[in-house]
């Protein structure tokens, strides 16, 4: 199996699993806060959401600017959520599909402005700062679903919510 092979099995299924949580919400969910400091749920959503967008930008570029070239998702619907993710994960497909095997240890840089944050090769800038970061944020996003009384869907096996008693 090539690491193009891979990433597109985990593409396919950590989208999959963001898509089990978006299609539990409802627009009027998207403002709540479990607490002053937390982001709103749809500021968290389009996080998560964005950050599976961010392959295909980080594949095709080199450096990425926190000061220049990142602009916050901050959907407004659900359905805009969804087809962020949607159209989202054709581009990475796309991009993936046609990367070149020799690009992946080319270095990534994430940056604000000349503060270097992250230096590292484009297969550890996917599992790293894109991949681990989606999970962590939609793990977060489970716990704002379990505060809202929504039922939690399972991402690697049934939830407490899906397990039959």
């Amino acid at each position: 199996m090539s690491i193009k092979e891979g990433f597109l099995i985990e593409l396919e299924r950590e989208t999959n699993s963001t898509r089990k949580m978006l299609d539990r919400l409802k627009d009027e969910h998207l403002d709540f806060k479990p607490h002053e400091k937390s982001m709103s749920l749809g500021a968290l959503a389009g996080h998560v959401v964005e950050l599976h967008n961010w392959i295909s930008g980080a594949l095709t570029k080199n450096d990425f600017n926190m000061a220049t070239d990142y602009v916050p998702f901050r959907p407004t619907s659900v359905s805009e959520l969804l087809r962020e993710l949607d159209e989202g994960y054709k581009r990475n497909e796309e991009t993936l599909n046609s990367f070149p095997e020799e690009e992946w240890y080319t270095n990534w840089t994430m940056r604000v402005d000349n503060y270097v944050i992250a230096e590292m090769p484009k297969i550890a800038t996917i599992r790293f700062v894109i991949n681990n970061h989606l999970i962590h944020h939609r793990g977060q996003l489970s716990v704002y679903l379990r505060l809202l009384d929504i039922p939690v869907p399972g991402m690697y096996g049934p939830s407490a919510d899906e397990h039959k008693k």
